[in-house]
């Protein structure tokens, strides 16, 4: 359904999602902690409703009122008008460039924004939900003006915090919200002088009054709506320390002028008309903007946001808007997103520290891995990290040899000539539905694809991408076990089975990553030659059983197109470039540290690697430390010490009497008796070579039979990119079988057995990988014994599993 100017509406009897994310303030280039706070994730969140056949609407734009602009406007020697022009259009190409699709990305200093804002400041005054009140504010004599809170900085009056420049408004340190009276020692941040209180009359929101239909609201809606839990607690916070009138006016200019003969010469405190902005934005996309609104019956809202902006969304605007007595549209969804911190210290848009969106264009690195790594690192439940080398492993082990190598690996092959491969041509598979390694293939990938719906139906948007990437590693598994180039030769119905069905895993993949990388998924589907108009996440009832059949996505006879490489290595000399390129005020305490930790770390490495004898010398029963503890809760964070990962020492080890692939070893890992365990080694690995030898072995996966013979552990190996090479990885010379393996920081009881529900191990085992000196690493840290790091014989970059 749309408006008179072709502009979308809810439809009756569909599903209609309302998305908006934090308007990001016009003063400044926003950085990448920003983007992923707010724009970005809404942006996942609204491909991902489209694709499903919802009808969605997002809305973003720049908050432009209040003091920040003003302050701008003063060190530019413009007008406040001018910045947000300038600013504005800044904001608006580095989104365009990041591929946010929003529907409407406005401007809080539009018409519409003061309409609507007066109107709703004008219902709240009829129903007596507001107040007078004379208040005590800080005035400076030498720019002659009342200050408003942003324009004040000072020492946090919060015992145990002590930063020394928080602003009036809200400490940013320990995110208290303030009064700028209640700083010490102020300044005033034009002119550095000491501003004085004097008396001014504000109106207030009277909170109080709201307080039952208030928490009446966020008690149902949290539940109904599944708000993440640092909204709750943020929320909930507020209302233990009791809810209090809060003045909605100020003594400045740029801002909605308040209609109020009183008050005709301030303006609305930012913080009351910058969430209408989410309202007024959607009236300039469409005059009948109500019918999303005041529409709660038929339209869900979910809003994205840092958890500093917790509070004005589940407080201060519902109770506004419930203040008003009219049927609006509340938030029913809320996803918030902790700091993503920088390197060595925070992302600071004041400081310039980090990397801003437009310094990523510069760096021509694609869009799509930008956009992937931001999503990996998206801090849903606590702080994350961004690192240039971490970035580096992101796209070397992950997109480039996971997923570009499955991609290119299938198309490549079927776009072979006739003799080799399939003319580009999608071949047919009959036979499918009862080829024992497909049809498991399909069960499994259906059974992810409902994990993946069910994680992006609860905005669980970096789980929903974990799992994306787990189909692409079944894909290259399948590849791999299916031995297709043998079968082309030797059974050309069964390679066909398994080229149409990998065909079709890459277009699902194509589907299921949209949301986090289209510009990835359009270049996909133009090697497919499919039109980008057939991405979807189900067929026209909704429903999603067709992935358990993936040989069905694309016809025999298709034709594709040309295949080429997704995506580039990221090499050492440019992540050392851009780290120095972009460390900022920080560099020099950057490369101090980096020295003195290497220093540390080859002083550690050379005590553990030439001193073998300091390892225990003797075997039998695993120690009291490495024995598993109490499991774990299945709830618990999904951590790397969960895996219980020990040495193990192969006793003996002979081939599958039923599978060509299959190596059966008898290992000691530490107890009473070995262990059994079955691998699929023989192609990679001479028999004899897996005699008597020390090896890392995963020991608390759930056992599993493997062509009749029940596997009770797993031994680790690497591959390389094309998977055409693979290598265990070795505990150092002097390990004790039993030890446990662990890395620094990481230390924890393991899990009992690892609940396969919860994907710990598949979660965990995409930052498993081998660095440029061939250590095993998770993330960047060494997988490490007693007697030293844990290595592989010459794969560089591989991934383990």
């Amino acid at each position: 359904m749309v408006d008179s100017a072709g502009r979308k509406l809810p439809v009756l009897g569909n599903r209609n999602v309302l998305v908006t994310s934090a308007l990001p303030y016009v003063n400044n280039v926003p950085h990448l902690g920003n983007i992923i706070g707010c724009v970005l994730s809404a942006d996942v969140f609204a491909r991902y409703c489209r694709n499903r056949g919802y009808n969605t609407l997002y809305i973003c734009g720049t908050d432009e009122y209040g003091t920040a602009t003003e302050t701008k406007a003063m060190e530019e020697g413009c007008s406040p008008r001018e910045i947000c022009d300038k600013y504005h259009a800044i904001h608006k190409e580095i989104y365009q460039w990041f591929g946010i699709s929003f529907d409407e990305f406005g401007r809080t200093s539009s018409p519409q924004q003061t309409e609507i804002c007066q109107a709703i400041f004008k219902k709240l005054l009829e129903n007596n939900c507001l107040s007078e009140n004379t208040m005590q504010q800080l005035y400076c004599n030498t720019c002659k003006r009342f200050l408003a809170d942003r324009l004040v900085e000072g020492n946090c009056p919060t015992p145990g915090c002590n930063y020394d420049s928080a602003r009036g408004d809200q400490c940013e340190k320990c995110g208290k919200l303030l009064n700028p009276t209640e700083l010490l020692e102020p300044k005033c941040k034009v002119c550095r002088n000491t501003p004085h209180i004097r008396d001014t009359d504000h109106l207030f929101l009277e909170l109080p009054l709201l307080k039952d239909k208030l928490e009446d609201y966020i008690s149902s809606m949290s539940v109904a709506g599944g708000w993440s839990q640092n909204a709750i607690q943020a929320t909930h916070a507020w209302l233990r320390e009791g809810l209090k009138q809060r003045c909605i006016t100020r003594d400045l200019k740029w801002g909605v002028s308040v209609p109020h003969e009183k008050f005709k010469d301030k303006v609305f405190y930012v913080w009351f008309d910058a969430p209408i902005g989410y309202v007024s934005i959607t009236a300039c996309h469409t005059q009948e903007w109500e019918k999303w609104w005041k529409n709660p019956e038929n339209v869900e809202l979910y809003q994205f946001m840092g958890k500093d902006n917790v509070p004005f969304h589940t407080v201060m605007f519902p109770s506004t808007l419930l203040g008003t007595g009219e049927n609006w549209t509340l938030m029913k969804t809320i996803s918030v997103t902790e700091y993503l911190n920088y390197e060595a210290g925070k992302f600071s848009k004041s400081k310039g520290v980090g990397v801003f969106g437009n310094d990523a264009k510069d760096t021509n690195i694609p869009v799509e891995v930008w956009r992937y790594y931001l999503l990996t690192n998206r801090p849903e439940v606590s702080d994350t990290l961004f690192t240039w080398s971490d970035l580096q492993a992101k796209l070397n082990s992950e997109l480039l040899s996971n997923l570009g190598n499955f991609v290119n690996r299938v198309l490549s092959f079927i776009a072979k000539e006739q003799g080799a491969g399939y003319g580009s041509i999608i071949p047919d598979a009959h036979g499918a539905e009862t080829h024992p390694l497909t049809k498991a293939l399909g069960d499994k990938i259906g059974s992810y694809v409902e994990q993946y719906i069910e994680a992006m139906e609860k905005v669980k948007l970096k789980q929903g991408l974990k799992i994306s990437m787990l189909i692409s590693g079944e894909g290259n598994s399948y590849l791999q076990e299916s031995q297709f180039w043998k079968l082309y030769k030797n059974d050309q119905p069964a390679c066909s089975v398994v080229m149409k069905t990998a065909a079709g895993i890459v277009y699902l993949l194509g589907c299921l990553l949209e949301p986090f990388m289209p510009s990835f998924t359009l270049e996909v589907f133009k090697q497919l030659n499919v039109p980008s108009a057939q991405i979807s996440l189900s067929d026209e009832n909704g429903n999603i059983e067709k992935a358990r059949q993936p040989w069905k996505f694309l016809p025999a006879g298709h034709k594709i197109g040309t295949p080429m490489p997704l995506f580039k290595e990221l090499k050492d000399e440019e992540v050392e470039f851009y780290r120095e390129k972009f460390a900022g005020s920080q560099a020099d305490r950057t490369r101090r540290a980096e020295a003195e930790a290497k220093k540390i770390a080859e002083a550690l490495k050379e005590t553990k690697l030439s001193d073998g004898n300091t390892a225990k010398s003797s075997r039998g029963k695993q120690s009291e430390e490495a024995k598993p503890m109490a499991s774990a809760s299945a709830d618990a964070e999904i951590s790397f010490s969960r895996l219980d990962i020990r040495v193990g020492l192969i006793k003996k080890a002979t081939k599958h009497p039923d599978a060509d692939s299959l190596y059966v070893e008898e290992i000691d890992v530490g107890e009473a008796q070995p262990r059994t365990v079955v691998s699929g080694l023989v192609k990679y690995i001479p028999l004899e070579d897996m005699q008597n030898r020390k090896v890392c072995v995963l020991c608390n996966l759930k056992p599993a039979s493997m062509r009749g013979i029940k596997s009770q552990a797993m031994v680790l190996a690497a591959s390389n990119s094309d998977h055409t090479k693979v290598e265990l990885v070795e505990p150092p010379q002097g390990s004790v079988a039993g030890e446990r393996v662990t890395i620094p920081g990481f230390e924890g009881p393991p899990d009992n057995v690892l609940n396969p529900k919860k994907k710990v191990w598949e979660t965990l085992q995409v930052d498993l990988h081998t660095n440029n000196e061939l250590v095993a690493c998770y993330k960047n840290l060494a997988l490490t014994t007693s007697a030293g790091v844990c290595k592989v014989s010459s794969i560089v970059h591989g991934s383990i599993r």
